[in-house]
This record gives C-alpha cells, sequence and structure tokens, in this order.
C-alpha cells in the first residue's frame, strides 16, 4: 500500500494542485500537499479521482445479478482495472422473483464492499420506451412488488429506475425515497407536464438522458428540456459515441453544468469480450464493432442494449471528442455521481476520502488505477 502517490498535478476540490503529494494513510487520503518537484512515474501526469459508474450490468460475460458471486466478482474487478473504483451493480427487467434473487448475489458482494450499492433497471418501465427490456415483464410499480424488492435490497439498494407515468407511481416513488432508494426517470414516454409531475413527487436522477424517452420537438417539448434545465435532479450520459453525438453532450453540460452531470458505462455483458452473441436479461444481443444491439426477428438491428464502455474511455471521449478540461471530466466521473448519490467517501481527492486515484495523461487517456491506496492490476 502507497504512503505517497506523486503526480505532476492533481485535481482537488479547492483546485489543481501542482507537483502534487497525496498523503496516504490506511488506504485513505490524509493531505494533498504542494512540493517543490515530484519524481517518479506519474511526474508527468494528472491524478484524478476514481471514477463513480452507478449504472452498469457487468463485463467478462458476466451480467451482474448472475448466481456466480466469483464471476459477478470478475466483472467488477474488470471495471476496477478502468477506472471503475467505485460500482453500483445494475439489473435488467425481470420478474420479481427473478429479481429478489438476483439482489440477494448483488448484496452479497455490498456487504463484502465490492458494491456500492444495486440498481434496479426497471421492471417499472414505459412499453414505448422498454428499449432492451422484455416488454411482458414490464408492470406498474404497485405496492407489493415494490416492498418485495426494498426488502429484498436492504441497504444494498441504492437506485430504481421508473416510468413515472406508469399507475401507483406517485405512491411508489414516496415509498422508495422513504427507504431511502432514490429514483430515476427513466425508459419513460411522459411529457413535458408528467415529467415535471416526477420531480415534484421525489425522482431526482435521470437515466441515460436522452435514451428512451420522447425526443425534444419544438412545439411538443418532451422531458429533455425539462430535465436539463431543472436543478433538482443529476442526468446520466453514455458517452460513447453511439448513444449520442459529441454536440449532444457538450449541449447537455453546457445546459445543466458539470454539478449535474454525470457519466455512466450503461456497460453490459460482452463489455471486455469482444464482437458476438451475447444475453441482455432475457433478449438476445448482437454485438458488432463494439456496438451492442438486439437481435431482432428479421435480422435487422435492434434497440442499443446498453455498451460496451469503461469509464476510462468515457474519460478520455470527454477529453477529445467532448473537449471537456480534465477538471470538467473529473468533477463528471467522479464528483457529481458520488455528491448525488450520497457516496461521501469517494469522488474527490481530498483528506478523509478513500485514496481513490485515477491517473491520466493530458490527453484524457487512463494510465493507472489505484483503489484505498493500492494500484490495481
Amino acid at each position: 500500500m502507497a504512503d505517497k502517490i506523486e503526480v505532476g498535478r492533481a485535481v482537488t476540490p479547492e483546485g489543481v494542485v501542482e507537483n502534487a503529494v497525496i498523503v496516504v494513510e490506511d488506504g485513505r487520503i490524509v493531505a494533498v500537499e504542494q512540493a517543490e518537484s515530484v519524481s517518479g512515474e506519474y511526474a508527468g501526469l494528472v491524478a484524478v479521482p476514481g471514477f463513480v459508474d452507478t449504472h452498469c450490468h457487468g463485463a467478462e460475460g458476466v451480467s451482474f445479478g448472475a448466481p456466480d458471486p466469483e464471476g459477478n466478482l470478475r466483472a467488477i474487478r474488470y471495471h476496477r482495472r478502468n477506472g471503475t473504483t467505485t460500482i453500483f451493480g445494475s439489473t435488467v427487467t425481470a420478474t420479481i422473483e427473478n429479481l429478489e434473487a438476483q439482489i440477494a448475489v448483488l448484496r452479497g458482494l455490498f456487504e463484502r464492499g465490492e458494491l456500492a450499492g444495486i440498481h434496479l433497471e426497471g421492471p417499472f418501465l414505459a412499453p414505448e420506451k422498454k428499449g432492451a427490456h422484455e416488454l411482458a415483464l414490464l408492470i406498474d410499480p404497485d405496492p407489493e412488488s415494490v416492498q418485495r424488492l426494498i426488502t429484498a435490497g436492504g441497504p444494498a439498494l441504492k437506485m430504481v429506475t421508473m416510468a413515472t407515468e406508469r399507475e401507483h407511481s406517485r405512491e411508489a416513488i414516496a415509498t422508495f425515497t422513504g427507504a431511502g432508494v432514490k429514483v430515476a426517470f427513466g425508459h419513460s414516454n411522459a411529457d413535458e407536464a408528467r415529467t415535471r409531475d416526477a420531480l415534484d413527487w421525489g425522482a431526482d436522477l435521470v437515466t441515460h438522458l436522452f435514451n428512451a424517452m420522447r425526443p425534444i420537438h419544438h412545439r411538443d417539448a418532451g422531458p429533455v428540456p425539462v430535465l436539463l434545465t431543472d436543478e433538482r435532479c443529476m442526468v446520466e450520459l453514455i458517452c460513447d459515441g453511439v448513444h449520442h453525438a459529441p454536440v449532444i453532450a457538450r449541449m447537455s453540460i453546457d445546459a445543466a453544468g458539470v454539478d449535474r452531470v454525470a457519466m455512466v458505462t450503461d456497460a453490459m455483458s460482452a463489455t471486455g469480450m469482444g464482437d458476438g452473441s451475447y444475453v441482455l436479461g432475457e433478449l438476445a444481443v448482437e454485438v458488432t464493432d463494439g456496438t451492442a444491439r438486439l437481435v431482432t426477428d428479421d435480422g435487422s438491428p435492434g434497440a442499443i442494449a446498453g455498451s460496451t464502455l469503461t469509464m476510462g474511455r468515457a474519460f478520455r471521449y470527454l477529453v477529445q471528442q467532448v473537449e471537456c478540461t480534465i477538471e470538467e471530466a473529473a468533477v463528471m466521473c467522479a464528483t457529481t455521481p458520488a455528491r448525488w448519490h450520497g457516496l461521501e467517501d469517494v469522488g474527490q481527492l481530498a483528506p478523509g476520502r478513500w485514496a481513490d486515484v485515477c491517473i491520466v495523461d493530458a490527453e484524457g487517456e487512463l494510465r493507472a488505477v489505484i483503489r484505498h491506496g493500492e494500484l490495481v492490476s
């Protein structure tokens, strides 16, 4: 375990520290100090907070929640090597019974400190905006289903994505938030007015802005303008060059500000595996040139089915394609998601936080990952 990390620059809440020495004790940051000079392999590089991914479905052929804890752990470690020092395990739509079983696996990993939480994407989604979710399994958030999921997840359940126009949504949002579970607006066919209702009722996150929701139209605004301008919510972006164009990311960041935009991967089991055939939930997926899409009956390209993105690549995309500064990218990849999800031990290079550090170069390329003061390999 390192007792100090010397870097050319360190991005801290107070600003950039030149010739920085990050002092570490028992895996936590004690101080970030400026020195006259630094040496070692990171002397010409930049330290940013370890990345925080709160929407991730798996990697290396494993979907989070699969009945193999060690397989789940391999997926976590893959993302850790690629910069994600803090991760939520996300599920996709399934029966309540199946979700309870998946939650049991993920809750065990949460209790071991490997996962920071569980995110349920479904089953309370809109049929019109189901994306890569099984239509027959979509249901309303009735009180019994909501309570069963809360009971199964306990303190590990941190987030649920809902189409907030479904019946019982207002009551479900109150129940989830009352249990400490954040509600994300997503996979929704809601219009502008119903989107505002969702925020009024307590939803304060947005699952992959633009994707699986109504598009902007100048006479029918839909949800996007509301979500970009209402300070009560944080919006996710998937910056992989597939889910939206760089100019859309730039517009979103300019509109909402870096303190309300969080990068996520939405990565599925194919991540780290290459092109081929996979399964997401109960649906067949084909990955071609790194892009995951549902397999359709007629052979035409289906809906985007998550991604094969890593947070390291998302960070690089922000710097190289969206023209963000290293500091802006660091906030959106770590500080903002940590703050909105109440993860007080991570997200900043600051005393008292875990020594979770990503080392990047001036082009945003990930060069090394340190978690709890130890180099990740």
